[in-house]
């Protein structure tokens, strides 16, 4: 924590003494009270609660979709022969060169910043749910083949807990970037959300309200962040990996 107090105290000093433009660069200051204000008024509140029902709802499609897509081709090797090379290629293509046909096609309406973030959302928990399938230890089957589980308890009981590693980190990299294709379909095209609030704020070079912006995406995103690491604490206690 002593790193962000000496950058804040810093940056402090430096606008109250005139080496830094106020209408550039604010002052932590300005932008707590302005943050304040935005609250006060509601108009904070009001922005995030639209942008925070488009990244559940986006992460949540695309989130599952990806972990069933990459449970289902790490467990059939013909499967990943035919839809994994697509599926790499879709990858690959930035999501700022697919939002334009998004719009084109379906417009700027929610529906167009839904499925831009279950994209994005998507394409981490694939890989990872993929990975974490293959990673399996194979002897592990073999065993379960020899105790005669079912289909349904191998998933449960063998596959799930040995690719739970890498279906939370998953987890973590979807949210994360579930958040940042949230902010950039708010910014190309929206009428609402804490993206649009800063598109505003800087078209009026309202410098403290776009940090305000900046600050509550930065929160948000670690709180999540966050969330996730707690859940992998707890869940992951049996694995038995290095610690400083």
């Amino acid at each position: 924590m002593a790193i962000p107090f000496i950058i804040l105290v810093a940056w402090e000093a430096l606008a109250r003494s005139g080496y830094l433009a106020v209408n550039l660069f604010s002052s932590p200051t300005l932008i707590l009270l302005k943050g304040y204000e935005l609250m006060k008024s509601g108009e904070l509140i009001k922005h995030l609660a639209i942008s925070l029902q488009r990244a559940v709802i986006g992460f949540g499609l695309g989130g599952l979709l990806g972990l069933a897509f990459g449970v289902w081709v790490g467990m059939k090797r013909k499967t990943e022969q035919y839809l994994n090379p697509t599926l790499q290629m879709v990858r690959t293509v930035p999501l700022l060169a697919i939002t334009p046909l998004f719009i084109l096609w379906i417009g700027f309406g929610e529906l167009s910043k839904v499925l831009l973030i279950s994209l994005g959302a998507f394409f981490p928990l694939y890989l990872q749910s993929f990975l974490g399938v293959r990673n399996v230890d194979n002897k592990l089957f073999e065993v379960a083949k020899i105790l005669e589980y079912s289909t349904a308890e191998k998933i449960t009981k063998v596959l799930f807990p040995g690719s739970l590693p890498n279906i939370l980190l998953g987890i973590r990299l979807s949210l994360s970037t579930a958040w940042m294709c949230l902010v950039a379909a708010e910014l190309l095209g929206a009428t609402k959300g804490v993206g649009f609030m800063i598109q505003d704020a800087r078209a009026f070079m309202a410098t403290d309200k776009v940090f305000v912006g900046i600050i509550i995406f930065a929160l948000i995103g670690k709180l999540s962040d966050s969330f996730v690491r707690v859940l992998e604490e707890r869940l992951l206690k049996w694995q038995d990996s290095f610690k400083a």
